[in-house]
């Protein structure tokens, strides 16, 4: 099929490498404009657009694309069968839903229609969701609203991150992707409404990332800090300094025993040990953490955290 592709994270590119491997002809990449990244803050490509060079796909980069009347134009010459849409980053007008042959098809992390928005699978993990999947759908003038045509389930793991459940979901949307190009090009693609039972899941604030000792519960607080993990970070202070939390869990019972602490804060530490690690009471359970990174520091082991920045019994973290 004739293909114009945008996406802009590996996410994306995961999509792209999939339906160019498979032998589809990509008329052109769309992604988002070079971004200034890293120490030196140099432009660096995205992702999508490093695969499209590798490959020596044409790329267009547009800084907007609602009322550019050039860059439909280019699109409309072109004249794709189908335009593959994958965490491109813009919203698409009306002019350009309409101008492939079997429409525009996006992949979407969650399983329509829950968590539509910009942040599906940060917001299946913050909210301790057993599982979520990828969705292919054709898409409308609405936010993630459009028919849907396949999907497929997977198992969020216990202790899985975001950036984890990303790089797999990623690789489950491109082969989905795949499938669904198959079944369009055959006539037999499904196409099932949504409903109106939804959730949104909005982009994550910085706001957010601070932990709530006093009234998060230990699995609440392992949810986010998996959430956040690689994006930001949660995040409590000791002392007046900011520590951020990479991986933590929650203590059982033969770890550590949870008796007549009621008169202690939440967000009291009850052990710190450089071999057994720190442990936090929380509003409910105890809270083991694993990772922890001290202001102005790199991320470690709570063993080597501890080893050159000791933590006393009965410290507490700040709400």
């Amino acid at each position: 099929m004739n293909i114009i592709f945008m996406g802009t994270p590996d996410f994306a590119r995961e999509s792209l490498k999939a339906i160019y491997e498979m032998g589809h002809n990509v008329m052109g990449v769309v992604t988002n404009v070079d971004k200034p990244r890293g120490r030196g803050m140099k432009l660096q490509p995205s992702e999508v657009k490093e695969y499209a060079l590798e490959k020596q796909l044409k790329i267009y980069q547009p800084e907007k694309i609602k009322k550019n009347q050039e860059f439909l134009e280019e699109i409309r010459q072109l004249q794709p069968d189908v335009i593959c849409v994958v965490a491109y980053g813009k919203i698409l007008s009306k002019e350009i839903l309409e101008i492939p042959k079997y429409g525009c098809i996006n992949v979407h992390a969650s399983l329509l229609p829950k968590y539509r928005g910009a942040a599906p699978i940060q917001w299946a993990v913050l909210n301790g969701d057993k599982t979520t999947g990828v969705t292919t759908m054709y898409m409308d003038e609405g936010m993630d609203t459009g028919d849907m045509i396949l999907k497929e389930e997977v198992e969020i793991g216990k202790e899985e991150t975001t950036g984890e459940l990303w790089d797999r979901l990623s690789k489950i949307g491109g082969s989905l992707l795949v499938k669904t190009l198959e079944e369009i090009e055959k006539g037999i693609a499904s196409r099932e409404k949504q409903g109106d039972d939804f959730t949104i899941a909005p982009m994550l604030s910085k706001k957010m990332a601070k932990i709530d000792w006093e009234n998060q519960t230990a699995q609440e607080i392992m949810n986010l800090v998996r959430g956040l993990n690689p994006i930001m970070g949660a995040y409590t202070y000791l002392n007046g300094k900011k520590i951020k939390f990479w991986k933590v869990a929650v203590a059982t019972e033969d770890e550590i025993m949870a008796e007549n602490m009621d008169f202690l804060r939440d967000g009291t530490v009850i052990v710190s040990d450089p071999r057994d690690g720190i442990f936090i009471k929380t509003k409910e359970g105890i809270l083991k953490v694993l990772e922890i990174q001290g202001e102005n520091a790199k991320r470690m082991t709570v063993q080597d955290f501890l080893r050159g920045n000791p933590i006393e019994e009965f410290e507490v973290f700040e709400s």
